[in-house]
């Protein structure tokens, strides 16, 4: 198993719960802490919430370890730390503040289009 099966395994199930502009960042070379970041938004609580769980299980079914996740009481930025994959999981109205697109603007965007549903 690879980081690049993880990755699209992940995305696939913030897809599969209709998360909204879905990035995935590719931050090898730039950032010790993982090979990719994905990032994503939901509109609601609720949503941020199936969408963390979503990945985390998908992850699981897929023989991958769930090393933490972070913030999915308060479901405003969910953090899902799958080892070379990080998961950021916003609320709409957190994403647009913590911008982290910008952030790690010099990271190249990994094509992501054939996981997404049209």
């Amino acid at each position: 198993m690879d980081n690049q099966e993880l990755l699209k395994i992940t995305v696939k199930a913030a897809d599969d719960k209709r998360a909204e502009d879905i990035m995935a960042l590719n931050m090898k070379g730039i950032s010790l802490i993982a090979d990719y970041f994905i990032i994503c938004h939901g509109n609601s609580d609720k949503q941020v919430q199936a969408i963390a769980r979503e990945m985390k299980e998908k992850a699981q079914e897929n023989g991958y370890d769930v090393k933490r996740i972070e913030g999915l009481d308060e479901a405003r930025w969910v953090l899902i730390d799958l080892g070379d994959v990080v998961a950021h999981v916003f609320h709409r109205d957190e994403r647009s503040y913590y911008n982290l697109e910008r952030l790690w603007g010099d990271a190249p965007l990994e094509d992501i289009r054939s996981e997404l549903n049209s």
